[in-house]
């Protein structure tokens, strides 16, 4: 009997004012003063994950766990991965060396004294490891983690880094930081987005199952998957002042990404990021 491949699960852990489309409409100095809604959506994405029995990484803001520790206990205390995703969803390309090595440094140190475990995977917000700043693999190396998925290897007018390897790789050697990229699927000779997030909610849910099982069976690779705790919430508070790319972006399929992802977890096996990648 053939066994399944485990494939990763993550929840990138924001809310909806902190995502990097909007950082030009919304002040970072009215966070507190917005509804915050990332604490109840990721308590609704803990108990869709126990009704399936399925364990994830958290790649989660210090922002967003300082204010909600109770919320991080709970994560470990089902058996999650806890995570970094950076204090404060600041993208990589708009720090300097010092700036990011504060960020990661404070970060890991946060979630580790609220949870009581060792912070071992790295998230950048908006996928920001690029060409330019590879040197930043380099000081999470040097700061204690021993994972970061941060580099989408496609062509994207955010992010990307199209030549980048679609498995992962250490760039640094073999006893180097694992980079673990976000998955991809390659067809007549041009990488596709299959990763989860908004192009999950953009696909036809056959295409994406179609894509991950072609990971799995021809690639014979283990995929990750992505989401945000916002994604799931059709009830958010909705921005007025946002381009159209930017809107459809962001509201797209809302309403269908709950079932969509009980589907998800039911079609394929899937597991924390440690423990699927061996790290």
């Amino acid at each position: 009997m053939t066994v399944a491949l485990r494939n990763a699960m993550t929840v990138d852990v924001e809310d909806y004012f902190q995502v990097s489309a909007f950082e030009k409409h919304i002040d970072r100095a009215d966070w507190d003063r917005l509804p915050h809604r990332v604490e109840q959506n990721t308590h609704r994405i803990l108990d869709l994950f126990n009704e399936h029995d399925v364990k994830a990484t958290f790649f989660t803001l210090g922002w967003v766990a300082e204010r909600y520790p109770d919320l991080i206990k709970r994560m470990v205390k089902e058996g999650h991965e806890l995570a970094s995703h950076g204090y404060s969803h600041v993208r990589v390309t708009q720090q300097t060396p010092a700036e990011f090595r504060a960020d990661v440094i404070k970060t890991k140190m946060l979630l580790e004294d609220l949870s009581g475990v060792v912070i071992k995977g790295y998230r950048a917000a908006s996928y920001s490891i690029n060409e330019s700043n590879m040197w930043a693999l380099k000081i999470l190396e040097e700061t204690g983690h021993l994972y970061s998925s941060s580099i989408y290897p496609v062509k994207h007018d955010l992010y990307g880094v199209p030549d980048a390897p679609r498995f992962s790789f250490r760039p640094h050697g073999d006893s180097g930081i694992l980079e673990i990229p976000i998955t991809t699927i390659e067809l007549f000779g041009k990488k596709l987005p299959c990763g989860g997030g908004g192009f999950f909610r953009l696909y036809p849910y056959p295409f994406s199952r179609w894509a991950i099982n072609r990971i799995n069976q021809q690639d014979g690779q283990s995929g990750i998957f992505y989401f945000h705790p916002w994604e799931i919430d059709v009830d958010q508070p909705q921005q007025r002042n946002i381009g159209m790319k930017t809107r459809f972006r962001h509201y797209l399929n809302l309403g269908k990404m709950h079932n969509r992802l009980s589907r998800l977890l039911h079609d394929f096996a899937w597991d924390r990021m440690d423990k699927v990648f061996g790290v």
